[in-house]
């Protein structure tokens, strides 16, 4: 999938840092995937006290896990994000929570857009989510809720006009805490220690799952249909805040390049614009000041709680791996078998690779083959659909990954590539997520092992990025030049067309990727954190 795992680095240029003083500021989640630390795991903390409560475990977890930041490698890492409900729970103020952005304040499971993502529809859940309804999530109050309650008000409207439904998941979380680290037994004992010193401050592990890499001998990591992870990726660039790895300016990249303000609050995004991140309006006993939050630029009075933090959108997705071979050995018997003089060519891989767009090694499908290998024996990254595959004759158009990134390919004449390029880019999405559960045999076989990914992106606008990508490329019926098609790799069971000699192949997809829980968080800056722990202690 090209909404996956991150491998370390980058194929085609020296990877990217941040400058002093953001590089202690961040969290080192958002410049590295931790690629030198190959396993982990995610833990899903509820705060189980009654009420408010504060942010003193904040300190024990420091004492046990610190959270990294962006300033070198480590021997272990450690990053930490909340949902609203989180912040909420810890008393965070109600004046601050209302500066956050609407989607992380009505969670992903508020009804419309529920419906945008792709996950709901007409008060039944979509076969994209597993039986029953996701298991997981913050369980945000439907909009409003807390005030019509106090005003003896009825539901809100949604954008259907009906009264919004209160969904929940039987597990709540909180918090998501990410441990990486060397090995598996390192991994597993760290994560009963943080449990245990996290249990007196009444803080449960409601949900746990383990983090893998697991690269293979040439150091290539695999999702678990087996195709190799972590190809594209945006480059942000940004004169003051970012440099290359080896100390030298980070010019903007022709093709993957995005401003610094997509992927952290406070700095300028692709509208030329300071991305907005929430505010600490005030500061009594000034603590905020304290713990280093600088003024805000733009609201007098007022603490910039959002600067070098981003919101983090979390989806745990299940993958059936056998049904998806299976789907694309009986697509490719019944293909040849219908077309015996012209389809000799038609595999099970040769499928599987239309429905990427990659082959298994991560090389663009072309009408020629594969891009050819940049330097370093790396896939090229650094291409555009236009002027190599305009009409999809070697990687389709509805592929997994032209819909992830359709780069140049929407423009509808060559003199619009550039602006194409542009604006596709303003909606991209930095990738941090891993695979769980362990590595099915070859060729897959039935094992009852859960397995898949825990898909974590990093943004500063949730609906302009995440969302827009999850409803008006991967799950849009009418992307491109195609008509009742959505992805094939992560959405619901349908067609796909491959354009092939003479004409074109119509395949069926079955449903191989399903959502188990998901919401959306904030990942707050070294700063914020601080601030965070002084929460409910005495001023």
């Amino acid at each position: 999938m090209d909404q996956r795992a991150v491998s370390e680095g980058a194929p085609n240029r020296g990877s990217w840092r941040l400058k002093a003083p953001h590089d202690v500021l961040t969290q080192g989640l958002v410049v590295s995937g931790f690629g030198s630390l190959p396993t982990g795991r995610a833990l899903f903390l509820q705060f189980a006290w009654d009420g408010v409560g504060t942010g003193a475990w904040l300190d024990t977890l420091a004492t046990v896990a610190p959270v990294t930041d962006a300033d070198g490698r480590e021997a272990r890492a450690t990053a930490l994000s909340f949902a609203y409900t989180g912040l909420r729970k810890m008393g965070l103020s109600p004046t601050a929570l209302a500066t956050f952005a609407a989607p992380f304040r009505e969670g992903m499971l508020q009804e419309d857009r529920l419906r945008r993502i792709g996950d709901r529809r007409n008060g039944e859940w979509l076969g994209t989510v597993i039986e029953g309804g996701p298991k997981w999530s913050a369980n945000t109050p439907r909009r409003g809720a807390l005030a019509e309650v106090e005003a003896g008000q009825s539901a809100a409207l949604t954008a259907t006009g009906h009264r919004e439904e209160q969904i929940t998941t039987p597990i709540t979380v909180h918090a998501l805490l990410l441990l990486y680290d060397a090995d598996e037994n390192s991994a597993e004992k760290w994560a009963e220690e943080v449990e245990a010193r996290l249990a007196p401050h009444q803080i449960k592990v409601a949900h746990k799952l383990p983090l893998d890499l697991r690269p293979d001998e040439r150091g290539v990591a695999r999702e678990h249909f087996g195709f190799a992870d972590g190809i594209s990726q945006p480059m942000p660039y940004d004169d003051a805040a970012i440099i290359l790895s080896d100390g030298s300016a980070a010019p903007r990249d022709k093709w993957n390049g995005v401003p610094l303000g997509e992927i952290l609050l406070g700095h300028i995004n692709g509208h030329h614009e300071r991305a907005p991140g929430p505010i600490l309006p005030d500061d009594p006993g000034g603590k905020g000041k304290a713990a280093g939050l600088p003024p805000h630029p733009l609201a007098e009075g007022g603490l910039d709680l959002g600067l070098d933090g981003s919101y983090m959108v979390v989806r745990e997705l299940k993958q059936d791996v056998v049904a998806f071979w299976q789907s694309m050995r009986e697509n490719a018997a019944h293909i040849r078998a219908r077309d015996p003089d012209h389809s000799a060519h038609v595999t099970t891989t040769w499928l599987a690779e239309r429905v990427v767009g990659r082959n298994t090694h991560g090389d663009l499908l072309c009408p020629a083959g594969y891009l050819p290998r940049a330097p370093g024996d790396q896939p090229d990254n650094d291409f555009a659909f236009w002027d190599r595959d305009q009409h999809g004759a070697g990687c389709p158009a509805g592929s997994h990954i032209r819909r992830a990134n359709p780069r140049d390919g929407l423009a509808p004449s060559v003199d619009q590539k550039q602006t194409l390029l542009d604006a596709a880019n303003n909606h991209r999405i930095l990738r941090r997520g891993r695979k769980y559960g362990a590595t099915i045999s070859v060729p897959p076989k039935e094992d009852g092992v859960d397995r898949g990914l825990l898909f974590i992106c990093l943004n500063t606008d949730i609906a302009r990025q995440f969302e827009f990508v999850q409803q008006t490329w991967l799950l849009n019926p009418n992307f491109a030049t195609l008509f009742d098609e959505t992805d094939p790799l992560i959405g619901p069971k349908g067609a796909m067309t491959v354009r092939d000699q003479p004409l074109r192949r119509r395949i069926e997809v079955d449903t191989f990727v399903r959502m188990v829980g998901g919401d959306y968080f904030f990942l707050p800056s070294m700063p914020a954190l601080k601030y965070l722990a002084t929460l409910g202690s005495a001023a």
